[in-house]
């Protein structure tokens, strides 16, 4: 029959989600990562162009030099300066810059309408991500009233079996249907939190920082600091890298 449980941990409480979806969306659209990314590559297009069409400019470059000869055994001295200006530019490449020029601008539109469909994607699993919510919600809701007439058939079979109108089967039946109430209400107690984190990870807010997790953050910038001016071999972070490397890796 096995042993009764003993005392078990509560559940967390759920984490606080935008159920509207214009506010979400607008979360969304300047947090989540997708979009960032998106919008980071737009720019970079855009300074690839920008070069690509200064490739076809002339070049200016100028040079000097100054030189200074004196004798120690006399006071004679004399100084010899020089100083030049060229200019250079292209003059014939079969074309080559102008389609660089013409490549570099097409992979800035398509940059372009890859961020428009970043966005759109993000807008729409926003959407979907509370729309999943919502049915969570309902269905918890629904397997709480389950429980509910499930307990109360249970009871009536039972107090009929021990007038003799049931048999010991029927209040088993009973009993085993609410026990599948009560699990099916298990289950969407997990769909929820699940359909909860969802709706976080699609706004971009599924991070340790926000929902405060307690590990350590990284952070891009003191890393560098803090490896910048070492080789990666000597680091105190590289050497526990190796170390967890070698404990993952299995001997021949």
């Amino acid at each position: 029959m096995g042993r009764a449980p003993g005392r078990l941990t509560g559940l967390p409480r759920l984490p606080q989600v935008e159920t509207s979806i214009p506010r979400a969306q607008s979360v969304a659209v300047r947090t989540h990562p997708d979009l960032i990314q998106a919008q980071r590559q737009v720019a970079a297009s855009d300074l690839l162009a920008v070069a690509a069409g200064q490739d076809m400019n002339p070049t200016v470059s100028v040079d000097g030099s100054l030189s200074v000869n004196e004798e120690f055994s006399s006071s004679d001295s004399s100084a010899v300066g020089q100083f030049g200006l060229s200019v250079s530019g292209p003059i014939y490449r079969g074309g080559q810059l102008f389609a660089a020029e013409r490549q570099a601008f097409a992979n800035r539109d398509a940059a372009r309408g890859n961020l428009h469909t970043v966005r759109h994607d993000v807008q729409q699993d926003v959407v979907d991500a509370i729309a999943n919510l919502e049915a969570a919600r309902a269905s918890l809701a629904a397997s709480e009233r389950q429980i509910r007439a499930a307990r109360v058939a249970f009871q009536g079979v039972r107090e009929e079996a021990t007038l003799g109108a049931r048999t010991t089967l029927d209040v088993l039946d009973a009993e085993q249907d609410l026990l599948d109430a009560a699990t099916n209400r298990i289950s969407a107690q997990a769909d929820q939190y699940i359909a909860a984190y969802s709706v976080l990870e699609s706004m971009g807010l599924l991070t340790a920082e926000r929902l405060r997790l307690p590990v350590q953050l990284y952070d891009p910038t003191t890393y560098y600091n803090l490896v910048k001016d070492g080789p990666a071999k000597l680091s105190e972070q590289g050497r526990q890298l190796d170390r967890i490397i070698r404990t993952l890796t299995p001997e021949d």
